[in-house]
Formats: C-alpha cells, sequence, structure tokens
C-alpha cells in the first residue's frame, strides 16, 4: 500500500440518484384516481404494454410483476411522491386499486413522507 502525500482528498463519494421532490412541490392534492393513472403507467412499462390493457383490480403477481420490479416501483414511488412506505407496499396492497387507495391515504394525511431522512428520525 502506498502512502497518500499529505493533504491529499479522497473523492466524494458517487450519489446513487438525485434527492427526489419534497411535498411542498407536489400538487396539494392527490387521490386515488391520479395515483392510480399513475401506476397503471408504470405497470404498463415494467410489462411492455398498453396500460388500457392493466385492469386496476388483477394481482400485480398475474401480470407477472417480480420482486425486482416490485422494489423498482417502490423506489419510484419515492422519487414521484417523495412517499416514503414499507418496501413491501406492492405485496400488501398487491392490484393497482388498491395501492392507489393506500397511497392516497398516506399522502392525504402526509404521513410517511420525508424530505431529507427517514421517516420518524
Amino acid at each position: 500500500m502506498m502512502p497518500q502525500p499529505t493533504g491529499a482528498q479522497l473523492p466524494d463519494p458517487p450519489v446513487s440518484r438525485p434527492p427526489g421532490p419534497t411535498r411542498a412541490a407536489l400538487p396539494a392534492e392527490l387521490g386515488e384516481r391520479e395515483f392510480a393513472r399513475w401506476l397503471t403507467g408504470r405497470l404498463a412499462e415494467f410489462l411492455g404494454r398498453p396500460a388500457e390493457d392493466i385492469d386496476p383490480r388483477t394481482p400485480f403477481a398475474e401480470y407477472g410483476l417480480d420482486s425486482v420490479a416490485a422494489l423498482s416501483l417502490y423506489g419510484d414511488i419515492e422519487d414521484e411522491f417523495a412517499l416514503f412506505m414499507e418496501p413491501t407496499v406492492a405485496w400488501d396492497h398487491p392490484t393497482v386499486e388498491a395501492l392507489a387507495r393506500c397511497l392516497a391515504e398516506e399522502y392525504a394525511r402526509g404521513g410517511p413522507a420525508r424530505a431529507d431522512g427517514p421517516a420518524g428520525v
């Protein structure tokens, strides 16, 4: 191991992704309909099929949504809406309809959102 010269600085660690929006940057009212529309679009994108083919009452598993895609969806929810839920949210609410309802309820009561750190910190 070579010693570093005095005064050498290590580069800053890379940022994994830019910070998401804050609640202040989002509309005051986001309801179940808006969340369902967004979720349908994301699911269609994951599956490579038209959004019109997505039934909001069909379980994600029937569309072949795997754990990797579910975690990606969770990350997209954080990034898009500044809602920081449990990573299992897509399995706990396994349809577009159920997940949209859950997200709308959480958004309406302002919970668990954060701008600069984990919820409860």
